[in-house]
């Protein structure tokens, strides 16, 4: 399959197993901090891993959130991960000082003390019967924190660890995944060829 990606560079997440997994889905992938470059990407990436503050607020610094903000304003192909999706948040309880890009209306919160923190390895995803990209699987998950309420106008897949949370929201051609489909096997990888087949094309 032949498609553009463009990761953003955080300065915090580990990008190697996204790469690899685009890579051999035969997408050409490139990486970059720079706003104009990810504004007019055909697809675009905002990683996981990292800390919700110093990542927002890079985002914020160097015009990477309103680059963001437009693509998914616009529908264009946009796939948060993990940390990803918290930052298209309000904001997180991780950091509280430090907002998030707001295109999601709700914000992410720490799991209970009563459950093992973080959460590590496999959980199943149930998805929305609308649901275009998301279908019904298991998926590989690493994360301290969630969102637990459905983002209004999103259309979500649950999960539960100490009680229901959000696992995935869509809308159109943009995609936050609170696993990491790069690592939630063949599942994964099918989640990954739906979004790289979604509505795409390069903004001048």
């Amino acid at each position: 399959m032949s498609a553009a990606v463009t990761i953003v560079r955080t300065g915090a997440a580990n990008l190697a197993s996204v790469v690899v997994a685009f890579e051999r889905l035969g997408s050409s992938v490139r990486i970059t901090d720079n706003a104009f470059a990810v504004r007019n990407a055909e697809r675009v990436v905002l990683p996981g891993v990292g800390a919700f503050a110093p990542v927002a607020r890079r985002l914020r610094e160097n015009g990477l959130g309103e680059a963001m903000c437009r693509r998914v304003e616009e529908d264009l192909p946009t796939l948060a991960i993990c940390l990803g999706l918290h930052l298209l948040a309000e904001g997180s309880e991780e950091g509280e000082d430090a907002g998030g890009l707001g295109l999601l209306e709700v914000t992410a919160s720490r799991y209970k003390d009563s459950v093992v923190v973080p959460q590590l390895g496999w959980n199943s995803v149930e998805a929305d019967r609308e649901c275009r990209l998301l279908s019904d699987g298991a998926a590989y998950f690493a994360n301290s924190y969630r969102i637990t309420d459905r983002p209004p106008g999103w259309r979500v897949a649950w999960s539960d660890h100490g009680g229901p949370f959000v696992a995935a929201v869509e809308r159109g051609n943009v995609l936050g995944c609170q696993f990491h489909p790069e690592l939630s096997g063949a599942w994964g990888i099918e989640l990954l060829e739906r979004w790289l087949e979604s509505g795409g094309g390069v903004r001048c």
